[in-house]
């Protein structure tokens, strides 16, 4: 006897919802999150259209061989706001993928320094091209990395 398959029920659901639309229900209100909002410790806190506002949890889970977080920690977050805030601008129907991802670190972060925030901001959506820029910020103040994509609407 087969299972039903929900993932496609899910994707029937998705695709008559715009990006925003699609966004909002993937996190909820119930605190949902990604596989990798789980092993890197960060969540969606707000998304609106063309914004997207991500908070992590540096901690030593996170670190590198030389003491400080890895790079890969940040440019996670920036990716993710970056792409989500891209994402809430699509139309129904539409998709898109990363072109490109620069990341540039401007200060090391370090475990237990309390919480990041990466907000993501679309620059600009086209019919087939889309960028957008985010920067990563501890509670500080301080900026520790920003970032920009570009992406391809399909």
């Amino acid at each position: 006897m087969n299972k039903p398959d929900n993932r496609s029920d899910m994707t029937k659901t998705l695709a008559h919802l715009n990006g925003l639309e699609q966004m909002k229900l993937a996190f909820g209100t119930s605190g949902s999150r990604p596989p990798i909002g789980e092993t890197l410790d960060f969540n969606l806190e707000s998304v609106a259209e063309g914004k997207t506002v991500f908070v992590g949890y540096p901690s030593e889970k996170h670190m590198n061989p030389i003491g400080s977080i890895h790079g890969g920690y940040a440019a996670t977050l920036l990716d993710s706001a970056l792409g989500c805030s891209i994402h809430t601008t699509l139309e129904p129907g539409e998709r898109y993928t990363t072109v490109d991802l620069n990341v540039k670190y401007l200060r090391a972060m370090q475990p237990g320094m309390g919480k990041v925030t990466c907000t993501g901001k679309v620059v600009h959506k086209g019919r087939k091209i889309a960028t957008a820029e985010a920067r990563l910020v501890g509670e500080d103040g301080k900026i520790y990395a920003h970032g920009s994509t570009t992406c391809i609407i399909l």
